[in-house]
Order: C-alpha cells, then structure tokens, then sequence
C-alpha cells in the first residue's frame, strides 16, 4: 500500500464513509469505560491526521504514524498539526521515543498487515515496549463478511465532485486476501488524470484475531459492532475492537 498519488483524494473520499468526531467519541468512551485516562495516545497507520487531529484538539498528546509519506505530509500542514509528533513508520517496524497510555489504529490500518506472523509481532512489540501497564488498544477492522461477501470480486464506479473511479476487487479464498485495483480519473484544467491504487487486505475472524491479542499478551477483550458501543454482531462490515495492557 503507497497511497502515493492517491493521498492527494483520500480526505475526499473518506469523508463519506468515516465520521471522525464520532470516532473519537467512541475512544474516549472506551478510554472511559477501561478507567484510564491517556496522556500520550500513538495513532498508528494515521494517513492525513484524521483521528489524530481530532484527539490532539481535544487535548491528547499525539503521536501521528504511518508508513506513507505522502499521507504524512498532508496531515502535517492541516490546522491544529503543529504539536503533533508524525513518524514515518510501518507498523511492522514500529519505534517511539518512549511509551503511551493508549494505542489507536483506525480505518483498517491492521487489515494492511497480511501476515498472521508480522501482525503478532507488531502487537507483541507494542504491548511489551511501548505501552504504559494498564494501556488501551483500540483499532477498528473490515470483516471477513465485508472482504469477502460484500467486496468479493465486485466492481464499483463511482462519479462525484470531479473524481470518477472504477473499482475492482479480487478475493482470494484460501488465503483471505482481498485485492483491490482503483483506477482514479481526477478532473484537470486539460482533461483527467489518471491514478492507479493497488491495494491488499487481509480477512480474518474475530477468533483468529483474540487469539493473536492474546498471545501478544493482551487481556480484557472487548468487541463491537458500532462505535455507539454496540455488541458484536454477525454480518457487520466493520468491527471494532479493544484490549488493554496487563496493570
């Protein structure tokens, strides 16, 4: 995942499909909800800033991560990105300064890592080098109901606002990977231009994904299918997830 030349139309179009500020109420009600009250929040596979932003208006200390440059440099010259800390890491690799009351990593950003290995290892390393004891892990999940049934090998067209895009999908069953190729045509002052995005996500279950919490060393799970805090739920698209680092 690049998102080189796409980051300059991501805001645009996620904005239909994420609301932020109900995010982050949805973290600070899990904040809530676990006791803990976070001083320095990491934000990991944080593209333009959009929880990041939000969370360090309403007073948080923010570490903004992600392994694009590109999506980086657009969340650095938003309103409100000067006391932000971004780092241009990989999840994989991960390596802050110090460690952090509460992790976020938002809009699929676990979903990107495709290996059961890499992912048990990046959650174990966070746990055990870069969380306070007693800290929050809150990340959000497209399903394997989504990726597979919903997604599955459909295409999309999409016309709006001087942006038209076809999207392509290819789920691969065996290995739950879900291959996405868009195709942006972005309006110009002489014609479109045209972006190509490839993408790759993994499909897993929500027992495959405690299990990996688990063995990271993770306790306390806790799983939902709206960030109105309700229960999980068979045929959501989206889960959201929480678990806290042992006191």
């Amino acid at each position: 995942m690049s998102y080189t030349a796409f980051s300059a139309i991501y805001d645009r179009l996620i904005k239909e499909d994420v609301d932020y500020a109900r995010t982050c109420d949805f973290i600070e009600n899990i904040f809530a909800d676990y006791g803990i009250s976070p001083e320095i929040v990491a934000d990991l596979a944080c593209g333009t800033g959009g929880v990041t932003l939000p969370m360090a208006a309403r007073g948080y200390d923010m570490i903004g991560i992600d392994s694009s440059f590109d999506m980086l440099d657009i969340a650095r010259k938003k309103d409100g990105a000067d006391g932000v800390l971004f780092l241009n890491q990989p999840i994989e690799r991960l390596d802050l300064y110090g460690t952090v009351g509460a992790a976020l990593c938002m809009t699929d950003g676990f979903n990107y890592v495709l290996s059961d290995t890499a992912l048990l290892y990046a959650l174990t390393r966070l746990r055990t080098c870069f969380m306070d004891k007693g800290a929050v892990l809150v990340f959000d999940v497209s399903t394997e109901h989504k990726l597979r049934d919903y997604h599955g090998d459909k295409t999309y067209v999409y016309d709006k606002d001087g942006i038209f895009y076809v999207w392509e999908n290819k789920y691969f069953f065996k290995k739950k990977l879900s291959a996405m190729t868009i195709n942006f045509f972005k309006k110009t002052d002489g014609g479109y231009r045209r972006i190509v995005e490839r993408q790759v996500q993994r499909a897993r279950s929500v027992e495959g994904i405690k299990k990996l919490l688990c063995m990271a060393g993770f306790e306390d799970i806790r799983i939902f299918s709206s960030t109105e805090l309700a229960p999980q739920k068979d045929g959501a698209k989206r889960l959201w997830f929480a678990c806290q680092n042992p006191r």
